[in-house]
């Protein structure tokens, strides 16, 4: 079977965004006084074979903590649909 996940990966919520940080003067600076705490994060979508959904959220969690996030620093989360 096949899978397309839709991954989101973000700053950990207790970590500096500087990415964010820049947006959100930005924002201000163009006049969007209202926006505030910017945060920027990643969208990665992928395919992604298995024999079932089970094999496919353990395929891509597994690359998720491995490859596409720094768990240091990073946390993600995903949804995976069937093609």
């Amino acid at each position: 079977m096949k899978f397309i996940a839709e991954i989101n990966v973000m700053p950990l919520k207790a970590l500096l965004d500087p990415q964010g940080k820049a947006v959100t003067t930005s924002m201000h600076n163009i006049g969007y006084k209202s926006v505030q705490n910017v945060r920027i994060g990643k969208h990665i979508t992928l395919e992604i074979e298995a024999d079932d959904e089970k094999h496919a959220h353990e395929k891509v969690d597994e690359a998720c903590k491995k490859i596409l996030s720094n768990p240091v620093m990073e946390s993600y989360e995903f949804e995976l649909k069937p093609m």
